[in-house]
């Protein structure tokens, strides 16, 4: 039996919450995802639309449960920037810095090795996005990449947006192929998902002009996928689009899953505004988080796991999400720029276990996973103490 067929198998043999039951919509949902897996554009804005806020999540909540039963994965990384210089200037980005600002930066290979080094027996990914740095090429990256791989050969590297990329292989003479190869040679492993904010045009016209493309943010995920290159994708929400922009991005992501399957996680997070320059967003709501989760889960039937991220969210309101449909918290990051620059509380200083207790609070089970999603060590908490026996699938 396919995977796809087995998850919908198993949603049908779970009990049906009376949220659901007593909702026509939400029922011809359940049946509709039994039946086919998938979910139409209509059906989107209805889910976004629902006044059953609990019926949603409890919907989202029984998907995730038949593909994952109550497992939550979370991952041992850490992030570290390779620079803050961007010639852009996102209307949203509180990270970005002039390169005569007094708080810009950029980190040298040894630089960077200096700063995984406090951490580097205890993790197994960094995480690395930046600015666009004005004078760099691809020669600078491949140094760093390979620099720490020759450092720490275990620790896999998800690195670089899709405008970082676009703008790499720009400043190179390069096409987005030549340049994925190069970085991949030098050590880049994956892609995180940063910078898809909303895959309309008219949207990103308006929050981060001069910046790639719906079209261009997609192409190079597909690029990369086809060269065995995995990828995650996000969305920027609670700036200035509509319900309607929310679904069209989610029925564009899960299009370009269907052609080249390279997506392993979607990552939903709202605009934080403290520190940036977006006086018109109109903010997300706690309840908006969860739906958006919800829907998500919903929606993305071809895209395996959905975070609840809780650098953005907070570890309050991740938590609550893994019952709306999030399989996924994150790590223990460590060190984080971007969304603290932007106004996020969450501690940087989260021991392992801490985030154990996270998920077990929510009635999951914690899974300790590799950045591939194919190593799994079950975690056991018991008396303060750390079993991790691992566990490879």
């Amino acid at each position: 039996m396919s995977e796809i067929t087995d998850w919908r198998q198993r949603l049908s043999t779970l009990k049906v919450p009376i949220s659901i039951s007593n909702n026509l919509m939400l029922s011809a949902c359940l049946d509709k995802l039994i039946e086919t897996g998938r979910l139409s554009e209509k059906d989107g804005m209805k889910l976004m639309n629902e006044s059953s806020l609990i019926g949603v999540t409890a919907l989202a909540d029984m998907v995730k449960r038949s593909r994952f039963d109550d497992r939550v994965f979370y991952n041992r990384n850490l992030h570290v920037n390779t620079t803050n210089i961007c010639v852009l200037a996102c209307r949203f980005c509180a990270f970005r810095k002039g390169p005569k600002d007094t708080n810009a930066y950029e980190l040298t290979p040894e630089k960077f090795v200096e700063r995984i080094s406090p951490f580097a027996s205890g993790i197994d990914e960094v995480h690395s996005v930046g600015g666009l740095h004005p004078d760099w090429k691809v020669d600078e990256y491949s140094e760093i990449f390979s620099t720490i791989k020759k450092h720490f050969p275990w620790i896999h590297i998800k690195a670089l947006t899709a405008i970082e990329i676009i703008h790499i292989s720009k400043r190179s003479g390069l096409t987005i192929k030549q340049t994925l190869k190069i970085l991949q040679e030098a050590g880049l492993d994956s892609i995180p998902g940063g910078g898809a904010e909303i895959l309309v045009d008219s949207v990103r016209d308006k929050i981060c002009r001069g910046k790639e493309s719906s079209e261009e943010y997609l192409e190079v995920h597909s690029i990369a996928h086809s060269i065995g290159i995995p990828t995650n994708c996000t969305m920027l929400f609670g700036t200035v689009e509509t319900i309607e922009d929310r679904i069209s991005h989610l029925i564009k992501l899960r299009t370009q899953q269907d052609s080249s399957g390279g997506f392993q996680c979607f990552v939903p997070y709202p605009f934080l505004p403290d520190y940036s320059r977006l006086p018109e967003a109109q903010l997300a709501t706690s309840s908006e988080v969860v739906r958006i989760i919800a829907v998500s889960r919903l929606m993305l039937d071809n895209i395996s796991h959905i975070k609840a991220y809780r650098m953005n969210l907070g570890d309050h309101l991740s938590s609550f999400c893994l019952n709306a449909g999030a399989d996924d918290i994150d790590g223990t990051v460590g060190h984080e720029e971007i969304m603290h620059d932007a106004g996020s509380k969450t501690r940087l200083d989260t021991p392992e276990s801490t985030l154990i207790k996270l998920i077990t609070s929510s009635g999951s089970r914690p899974i300790r996973r590799n950045s591939t999603y194919d190593q799994f060590s079950d975690v056991e908490f018991e008396h303060n103490s750390l079993s991790l026996p691992i566990v490879s699938g």
